[in-house]
């Protein structure tokens, strides 16, 4: 994971957060007395509280996990999706 100082983000804070969607990658912000600060993408955010909704379920996450299995065993299925008309 990469790091920069408070100073240096302020000062290129575009370029820092390019960085960061760019490489997909979060960047630490490094502050006084370890009150450090993470900076990440909102693709990457939304992936993470994602995450935490699908676990806090055991029933969802047993479900996904099941799934991924008979994806890897190539028990797949096909759906059509359905035209919609204007």
């Amino acid at each position: 994971m990469l790091a920069t100082t408070i100073q240096k983000a302020v000062k290129n804070f575009d370029k820092t957060c390019e960085k960061v969607v760019q490489n997909c990658e979060p960047i630490i912000i490094t502050r006084k007395k370890d009150s450090n600060v993470v900076l990440v993408s909102q693709a990457e955010y939304d992936n993470l509280i994602e995450n935490v909704y699908i676990r806090k379920s055991n029933a969802n996450y047993t479900r996904l996990l099941e799934s991924i299995e008979e994806a890897k065993a190539g028990k797949l299925t096909s759906l059509e999706i359905a035209e919609i008309d204007d």
